[in-house]
C-alpha cells in the first residue's frame, strides 16, 4: 500500500507539472506585450526544476514511511535528511540560474548591452550560483565552510598566478563588452590588416569572420591593447572619396560641374548611394601629366563601396568621352639633346682627368 502510494503522489505532481507548463505556454501564446518573453522564460526555467522539487517531495515521502514503519537505520534516515535538503538548495538555485540565463537569452536582441554579455555573464551567473549551492550544501551536512573558504582563497591565488594569461584575456573581454569599442555584427579592420564581422565576444578571444568567410579568433587581451577601426561606428554611413585625373587643357569648370553631375545621379539611383548627401569636388595636385582632383560621394555601409565606386568610373568615363574630357596617359619626357651634352661633358672631364 506504501509503494502504491508513493508511485500514485509521484504520477500525480508529474501530472499537475504538466498542466502547469502547458498553461504557461498557453500564456505566453496569448500574450502580446513582454509578459509574454515572461513566460516562456518560465516555461524553460521551471521544467529541470520541478522534476528535481518532485524528486525531493518522494524523498520527502519516503522518509515518512520510514518514519511510520519505526526503521532504526540512522544511516539511511540521515541519508534521505541530506538529500531533502540537498535537493530543495539544488533546486532553488537551479530555478535561478537558469531563470537568469533564459532571460539574458531571451533579452539580448533588445539591448546592446545584454546582446554583448550575454556569453560572458551567462557562464558567470552558472559558475556563482554553483559555488554557492555547493557551500550551502556543506554546510547543512555541519561541515564548517570556513577552512573550505580559506583553501579556496589560497587556491584562487594559485590557479591566477598559473592561468594568468586566460585571466587577462577574461578581463579583457568584460573590458570590450563594458567599454564597447566593438559590438557583435560590427564591421572592423585590425592592426594587422584582416577586416570582418565581429561574430562573437567570448570569454578568452572574439571571433571575426573575415570576407572570404572563415573566421579569425583574437584573444580579447591582444585585440584590447591593439589598434583597430570601427567602420560600424559612429555610424554605417561612409564617405567614399574617388581619384581623378584630368588633362592640363581641360575646362576645371566644365569638369567640376560633369562630376557632380555624375555624383549626384549615381547616389540617387544607386541601391547603396545616399540620396540626402551632397557631394563635391576638391581639386588638390598639379601632377606630372594631369591636374588631380577628388570625388567625393557617399554610401550606406563600408560593405557597398565598392560597388558605389565601381558604378561611379564607368558612368564618368562615359560621361567625360561625350563632353570631350581627358584622361591623360602617364607621360615622361626625354630631352636627347641634354643628354648628348651631358655625356659629352663627362667624357671631357675624364681625359684631362
Amino acid at each position: 500500500m506504501a509503494i502504491v502510494s508513493l508511485v500514485a503522489v509521484v504520477v500525480l505532481l508529474f501530472v499537475i507539472k504538466r498542466l502547469i507548463l502547458v498553461r504557461l505556454k498557453e500564456k505566453a501564446r496569448s500574450e502580446t506585450s513582454s509578459m509574454s518573453n515572461i513566460y516562456r522564460v518560465l516555461v524553460l526555467s521551471l521544467n529541470a526544476p520541478l522534476n528535481l522539487l518532485i524528486l525531493v517531495i518522494f524523498l520527502s515521502l519516503v522518509k515518512s514511511v520510514v518514519a511510520v514503519f519505526q526503521v532504526e537505520d540512522k544511516a539511511v534516515v540521515q541519508a534521505l535528511s541530506i538529500s531533502i535538503e540537498a535537493g530543495l538548495i539544488i533546486t532553488l538555485f537551479l530555478l535561478l540560474e537558469r531563470f537568469v540565463t533564459y532571460s539574458l537569452r531571451r533579452y539580448r536582441d533588445q539591448s546592446t548591452l545584454v546582446k554583448n554579455t550575454s556569453a560572458i555573464a551567462s557562464g558567470a551567473v552558472r559558475a556563482v550560483f554553483a559555488i554557492m549551492a555547493v557551500l550551502i550544501i556543506l554546510s547543512t551536512m555541519g561541515i564548517s565552510i570556513t577552512p573550505v573558504v580559506a583553501s579556496l582563497g589560497i587556491t584562487s591565488l594559485a590557479v591566477a598566478l598559473a592561468l594568468q594569461p586566460t585571466l587577462e584575456n577574461f578581463f579583457s573581454g568584460i573590458q570590450l563588452v563594458m567599454d564597447k569599442p566593438i559590438r557583435i555584427g560590427d564591421f572592423i579592420e585590425l592592426d594587422s590588416g584582416e577586416q570582418g564581422f565581429v561574430e562573437k565576444i567570448g570569454w578568452r578571444s572574439t571571433w571575426v569572420r573575415m570576407l572570404p568567410n572563415n573566421i579569425v579568433i583574437m584573444p580579447n587581451s591582444k585585440l584590447s591593447n591593439s589598434k583597430l577601426i570601427n567602420y560600424y561606428y559612429p555610424e554605417r554611413e561612409l564617405s567614399v572619396p574617388v581619384e581623378v585625373g584630368v588633362h592640363y587643357s581641360s575646362d576645371l569648370e566644365q569638369v567640376e560641374k560633369v562630376c557632380l553631375a555624375v555624383a549626384e545621379d549615381i547616389l540617387a539611383k544607386h541601391e547603396y548611394g545616399v540620396k540626402t548627401f551632397q557631394p563635391f569636388v576638391l581639386f588638390h595636385t598639379f601632377d606630372n601629366s594631369s591636374i588631380n582632383l577628388t570625388v567625393m560621394l557617399r554610401t550606406r555601409e563600408y560593405f557597398n563601396r565598392f560597388f558605389i565606386k565601381s558604378a561611379f568610373i564607368k558612368a564618368l568615363k562615359k560621361r567625360f568621352d561625350e563632353e570631350g574630357i581627358v584622361i591623360p596617359f602617364p607621360i615622361t619626357a626625354l630631352n636627347i639633346d641634354q643628354e648628348r651634352t651631358d655625356a659629352i661633358i663627362s667624357q671631357s672631364i675624364k681625359k684631362h682627368s
